[in-house]
């Protein structure tokens, strides 16, 4: 957030933004593996679900997006985004879902939870399975057989 603006933080906007975040990935052809909003800031990692798809796409409409929700807040993303493009040894599953982790585990080295799956604002977004819950257990198993779904046409996702 611009300025570490807080204060626009609620369910109510947590369930805007996993909206956008949704409509974003189906639209360029991802997923949000993990994402977590913390007071001041947040953190995505988005996955591409076929050849075709699109993530710096999805990034921006998803901060278009964000924006008009923050907007009549008074708050606004700041103008520049820290944007982390994984590497390929990034992208081996372990790796991964160490990305994912290191997400999950903000608001536990932020001391606002004792653990992630206490922390109400963190979620998985894969379109077509709206129960994928990364506190719970089985959670990757889930994940990674939802995501072998959705590319058996295309090969692994990029």
């Amino acid at each position: 957030m611009e300025g570490r603006a807080k204060g626009w933080l609620s369910e109510l906007h947590h369930a805007r933004f996993r909206e956008v975040v949704l409509h974003a990935a189906i639209r360029y052809g991802g997923a949000c593996p993990a994402y977590c909003l913390m007071p001041d800031h947040g953190h995505l990692l988005l996955l591409g679900l076929s050849g075709h798809a699109n993530l710096s796409a999805t990034a921006t409409l998803i901060r278009k997006e964000w924006n008009a929700l923050l907007q009549p807040l008074g708050v606004t993303l700041q103008r520049q985004a820290y944007d982390h493009v994984l590497r390929p040894s990034e992208r081996r599953r372990s790796a991964f879902q160490g990305v994912a982790h290191y997400i999950l585990e903000n608001p536990v080295r932020a001391g606002l939870s004792e653990r992630p799956e206490n922390w109400p604002y963190l979620g998985s977004l894969v379109p077509g399975y709206p129960s994928l819950d990364p506190g719970a257990a089985g959670f990757w198993r889930s994940f990674w057989l939802a995501i072998d779904d959705l590319t058996a046409d295309e090969g692994p996702p990029g």
